[in-house]
């Protein structure tokens, strides 16, 4: 409600300016400092006053005693040297708070434009791990926040199943293991599959690097793959299709949904990477190279971050040899001398794909349900299931990858320039996150053995090469473990699937609510201990808020069916006028209840500013915000035994309030709010 009214605000005073002084200016409106300062504060005459000649204080006086009145606001003052302050009504905005709390996701326009968040994209060689969770977390509540305010959403993941870390594991079933196409296709029907291709990929990392001789036998495997051609192919559709079931079955878990798994062998099958080549070819936008370390592959020229840097330092030392680091080298090479496309090669062809500039589209079939029975699309290249959405041609592109792979990002950005897609290229946007380590602590329970100089550092390196990591159904098992046991001590009484479900909401809600609250570029250093934590900025915390709630809400009924939330005889009295607020919210005795009721009504505004910083942490900052200063609210008012019938029914309906932005806030963060803990 925060936003509306402060819309209302802008939009009369940038009419009323340019209808005065034939002048406009931007409309900024800040938060004061001080409740008795106003809601809303706008420092637009200063401005104003450098092209009217006029003392900025003058100006605001003038503002403040012709504006015409706002809706939702009660007055305006003039504070300090020209700055306009706005009061808002509190009454209106808590009536109008309460009546809107509470609402679904708001509806999609049929003329919206399509927002593509790209997020997952687990490599299908192993299990995933928590830093899989990380990435899928942040990209599924971001989507959520988009689809709240009404965009029309479509959530992809892209799979990568012909590239090295699939051939790697390809490569030790065929000359580790010796393994048959027949044995390989029985073990990926087995539980755990994706845990036993975790170990076997460690192994063959060792093995690659014992013997730099190898590597050659891995290129091999790869180029076959690529060419869907043998045994190394038709296995690395066995492993990877198998594990991609195994990530969604550990992701239904977590609540995580698709519309659409992309797979990049079809990217190669259909042609669309021939199709990209032949463009980049025909621009000059990539070149083959005849001499140097690139000699034989088709490169990128492109401008290095460090270019600058260089260049200077080329001019103090001539001599010197350049440097380029080694991600920034391979993510130049477009197609190796190998005849093999590079992954950002590949993701070129996807990216003119997503925006609709190919000539082609995939086919698509049914792939998985999830639990919801939301039904997850996959691409195809030789048949279509009837019913098949319109995938793709997207307005805005989100990719949700780590910052480790900035570059790669800029370099498919650079080729859609090269392209001449400007546009396209300003609408891709890289939503980039650090990675999740572990504390030296956890690496030590994970059984991991770690240098004595890393074990005082904050955090150890996870390595999926390594095998070192916490893999992410683990994670949840644990989590679970220790909330079923806090679960079954307090309601022994409760019925074993109901506290099943308990446990599973509360174990979801700490792990989705730990990832969430850390800003995209901290580096997470994960420790069961914290994330099992039920204390402080945690997702329990914000839930048992809501469960608080709950209690006092059906407790309120149970004793005074005339003051029940849930039947809406407040809300009828609310409406009518038979319970005027103002007689509670009213400054200086209400300020603290009005405080408690603004900071409820800013759900829309801290939606708003999440979606612009694209950082989901400040939702789940309100959460814990709201759900903090709820409890407060509830140690101070004695809401159950309040004398005064009107007032009590007042402080249940701040109660519900409070209790719909919150299960709001959890539903946008993927988190269910439990009616019991």
């Amino acid at each position: 409600m925060y936003k509306v009214v402060e819309n209302r605000i802008r939009k009369a005073l940038k009419h009323h300016i340019h209808e005065r002084y034939k002048i406009d200016v931007p409309i900024v409106l800040e938060r004061p400092p001080k409740l008795a300062m106003g809601e809303a504060a706008s420092p637009l005459c200063f401005e104003l006053a450098k092209q009217m000649k006029k003392p900025p204080r003058v100006l605001a006086q003038e503002i403040a005693n012709s504006l015409k009145p706002i809706e939702g606001v009660a007055r305006t003052e003039v504070a300090g040297g020209g700055y306009l302050n706005f009061f808002f009504d509190r009454a209106q905005f808590f009536r109008a708070a309460l009546e809107q709390a509470g609402h679904e996701f708001a509806a999609t326009s049929a003329k919206a434009t399509k927002t593509v968040v790209e997020h997952t994209s687990i490599n299908p060689n192993k299990a995933a791990h928590i830093g899989h969770v990380r990435n899928a977390v942040l990209g599924d509540t971001f989507a959520r926040l988009l689809r709240h305010i009404g965009r029309f959403v479509e959530v992809q993941n892209y799979i990568d199943n012909t590239g090295v870390q699939v051939a790697d594991v390809v490569l030790g079933f065929l000359h580790l293991e010796k393994k048959s196409l027949n044995e390989v296709k029985a073990l990926a029907a087995a539980p755990k599959f994706d845990y036993l291709c975790w170990d076997l990929y460690t192994r063959v990392t060792q093995h690659l690097s014992e013997d730099k001789s190898r590597l050659e036998l891995r290129n091999q495997t790869l180029k076959e793959i690529e060419e869907g051609r043998g045994d190394a192919a038709k296995m690395a559709e066995v492993v990877a299709t198998a594990i991609v079931h195994c990530h969604l079955r550990t992701l239904d878990r977590l609540g995580i949904d698709y519309d659409l798994l992309s797979r990049e062998s079809e990217i190669l099958q259909l042609k669309f990477w021939d199709a990209a080549f032949e463009m980049l070819k025909s621009r000059n936008a990539i070149q083959l190279a005849t001499s140097g370390k690139n000699a034989g592959c088709w490169v990128m020229q492109l401008p290095s971050q460090r270019d600058a840097a260089e260049e200077s330092k080329a001019a103090e030392n001539p001599d010197a040899p350049a440097e380029e680091a080694p991600e920034e080298a391979e993510a130049k090479i477009i197609v190796r001398s190998t005849g093999t496309v590079t992954y950002v090669g590949k993701d070129i062809a996807h990216h003119l794909w997503k925006f609709g500039l190919l000539d082609r589209d995939f086919h698509y079939r049914r792939f998985h349900k999830h639990p919801d029975g939301h039904e997850a699309w996959v691409t195809s290249s030789d048949r279509d299931d009837p019913g098949a959405p319109s995938f793709g041609h997207a307005h805005d592109v989100f990719n949700v990858i780590d910052s480790r792979q900035a570059y790669p990002q800029q370099v498919v950005v650079a080729g859609l320039r090269a392209l001449g897609y400007n546009q396209e290229a300003d609408r891709l946007k890289h939503f980039a996150y650090n990675v999740v380590a572990l504390t030296p602590r956890c690496a030590q329970e994970m059984g991991y053995e770690i240098p004595a100089e890393d074990a005082k550092k904050q955090y150890v390196d996870v390595s999926g090469r390594k095998g070192q990591g916490v893999k992410a159904d683990d994670l949840l098992d644990r989590l679970e473990i220790n909330a079923r046991g806090e679960v079954d001590s307090r309601h022994p009484e409760a019925p074993e699937a109901e506290r099943a479900a308990i446990g599973h909401a509360i174990a979801v809600g700490a792990l989705r609510y730990f990832l969430l609250r850390f800003t995209r570029s901290t580096i997470i250093a994960f420790d069961f201990e914290d994330a099992l934590s039920f204390e402080g900025e945690t997702g329990p915390y914000v839930q048992y808020a809501v469960v608080r709630v709950n209690g006092i809400l059906r407790k309120g009924a149970e004793q005074d069916p005339a003051v029940a939330v849930e039947n809406s005889e407040n809300m009828q009295g609310l409406k009518n006028g038979a319970l005027d607020p103002a007689r509670f919210l009213a400054s200086p005795d209400g300020d603290e209840l009005w405080e408690l009721t603004l900071l409820a009504g800013s759900l829309d505004l801290r939606v708003d500013i999440a979606i612009s910083a694209q950082e989901p942490a400040i939702l789940a900052r309100f959460a814990f915000e709201l759900a903090q200063a709820f409890n407060v609210f509830y140690h101070k008012h004695h809401i159950l035994s309040e004398k005064d019938p009107e007032k009590r029914a007042f402080l249940l309906l701040i109660s519900a309030l409070v209790r719909e932005q919150l299960v709001t806030t959890l539903r946008i963060m993927g988190i269910t709010a439990p009616e019991k803990m």
